[in-house]
C-alpha cells in the first residue's frame, strides 16, 4: 500500500507518541533559546546523540531555575512528532538539575560572567543610610523571616516605616517576582533602603536569588539594597550584587536600623559631655575676662579718664574764679571811673548855684576873696557876668 508523506508521518506520530508518553531523559543542554512567546527551545545531548526539546510557556513557569547551555538536567515529558518537518522531539513537562553539582556549575558560570561585567565592583556599592525613615522589604509575607524582621524593627527603631513588596522567593516564577518587586519599590518615593530577604533552605530553594534577572535587578536599583538570604553559610549571586550582605534576614534588619537604646545613650552622653564642656568653657572665659579686666591695659584708660576728669574740674574751677576776679576788677574800675567822671562833671557845681566868670571873653580861672569875717569884696565887680545855672558852655 502506497502512503503519502502526511499519512506516514501521522501513523508514525500516533505509534510513537502512544509508546513514549512518559519518559525521563538525562542530558546536557545546548542551543538554549527563550522565545518571546514564553516557550523554551533547546537540545539535550550526550556523547553519541541529540534530541530536540520544547517546553511550553505553561510548563516552564514551574521550573525554579533558568536553563543554561552546558547544564546537565533530567527532563520529564513525552515524545511527539512535528509533522511539517518530520522529526520527533521531546515535549518537556518538567525538569531539574541532574545534581547539586550542576547548579553549582551554573552558579559559578553566572558569577564569573557578572563579575567580568563589573556588577560586583565596590565602586558601585551605595551607602546605607544611618537613620532611614522608610525601609522597603522584598520577601514572602507568610514566612517566619518576615515576622522576625518586623519584631526587630519595632524593638530597635519603632520610628521606621516598613513598605512591603511581597514576592515569591522559591520555586517557579520566583526570580521574576523578586525582580518585579524590586522595580516596584524603586518606583515608590521616599524609600531609603531595601531589604531582600528569605529564610534558609537548600540550594534549590534559594536558587531564585542566583538567577541573572534578580542579580541585574539588584544592581540596577537606585536604592541601596541589603540582602539577608538563607543562613550565614549561604551565598547567592544577589549577595554579590547587593550593596551590603547580611547572614540572615534578622541580621539584615539589624543592619538597616539603628538601636534606639544606643541612640538614647548617645544622646545622654552628648548632653552630659556638652554640659560639662559648656561649663568648662564658661569658667575658662570668665577667668580670661577677669584677667583682662584687671590688667593694666584696662586700668590705664580708667585712670586716664579720672585724671582728665579731675583736670577738667580744676580747669572749670580756675576759669570760673578768673572770670569772677576779672568781673570784680572790672566793676571796681568802672566804679572808680564813674566817680572820676562824676567828680569832673562841670554840671555839678552849677547845680549847686555856682557861676562861671568871663573877662574879656575869657573865663576867669582864679578868684580874689576876703574872709567872710572881713566882708569879702569881689574885685572887678563891674565886669562880673552872671550866668544862669541853666546856661552851658558860655
Amino acid at each position: 500500500m502506497i502512503q503519502t508523506v502526511s499519512e506516514l508521518t501521522r501513523q508514525i506520530k500516533q505509534n510513537l507518541e502512544e509508546g513514549f508518553q512518559h519518559v525521563s531523559v538525562i542530558g546536557e543542554i545546548s542551543n538554549f533559546k527563550a522565545h518571546v512567546s514564553g516557550n523554551w527551545y533547546f537540545n539535550l545531548k550526550d556523547s553519541n546523540a541529540l534530541i530536540c526539546c520544547t517546553t511550553w510557556k505553561g510548563f516552564n513557569n514551574y521550573v525554579f531555575f533558568t536553563p543554561q547551555d552546558g547544564m546537565k538536567i533530567i527532563a520529564n515529558g513525552k515524545i511527539t512528532v512535528y509533522p511539517p518537518r518530520g522529526y520527533y522531539q521531546l515535549d518537556v513537562k518538567s525538569m531539574k538539575p541532574a545534581g547539586e553539582g550542576e547548579l553549582q556549575t551554573a552558579f559559578e558560570k553566572l558569577k564569573h560572567k557578572l563579575a567580568a561585567e563589573g556588577l560586583f565592583d565596590q565602586q558601585y556599592k551605595k551607602q546605607i543610610p544611618s537613620f532611614p525613615e522608610k525601609i522597603g522589604v522584598v520577601t514572602a509575607v507568610d514566612g517566619a523571616a518576615f515576622q522576625d524582621m518586623i519584631n526587630i524593627a519595632r524593638r530597635r527603631y519603632p520610628a521606621v516605616e516598613l513598605i512591603i513588596a511581597p514576592a515569591r522567593v522559591q520555586g517557579t516564577g520566583a526570580a521574576e517576582s523578586i525582580a518585579g518587586s524590586l522595580k516596584l519599590l524603586n518606583e515608590t518615593p521616599s524609600i531609603d533602603v531595601i531589604i531582600l530577604a528569605r529564610g534558609g533552605g537548600s540550594i534549590e530553594d534559594l536558587w531564585a536569588f542566583n538567577e541573572e534577572i534578580v542579580a541585574r535587578a539588584v544592581f540596577k536599583s537606585k536604592i541601596p539594597i541589603i540582602t539577608g538570604i538563607g543562613h550565614e553559610i549561604d551565598f547567592t549571586i544577589a549577595d554579590f550584587t547587593a550593596d551590603l550582605r547580611a547572614p540572615t534576614p534578622s541580621a539584615a534588619m539589624e543592619l538597616a536600623t539603628p538601636d534606639k537604646n544606643e541612640i538614647l545613650g548617645a544622646l545622654n552622653d552628648f548632653l552630659l559631655s556638652s554640659s560639662q564642656r559648656i561649663i568648662f568653657f564658661h569658667n575658662q572665659l570668665q577667668r580670661k575676662f577677669e584677667k583682662i579686666r584687671c590688667s593694666y591695659g584696662f586700668k590705664a584708660p580708667l585712670d586716664l579718664i579720672r585724671r582728665k576728669t579731675q583736670f577738667l574740674d580744676n580747669s572749670i574751677y580756675m576759669l570760673s574764679r578768673n572770670i569772677g576776679q576779672k568781673i570784680l576788677i572790672g566793676n571796681n574800675k568802672t566804679a572808680l571811673l564813674t566817680k572820676s567822671i562824676e567828680a569832673h562833671d562841670i554840671m555839678r557845681p552849677l547845680k549847686k548855684g555856682f557861676v562861671l566868670v568871663k573877662q574879656d571873653s575869657k573865663f576867669v580861672t582864679r578868684s580874689v576873696y576876703f574872709n567872710h569875717k572881713k566882708s569879702a569884696l569881689l574885685q572887678f565887680y563891674d565886669d562880673v557876668i552872671s550866668i544862669s545855672p541853666n546856661e552851658k558852655g558860655e
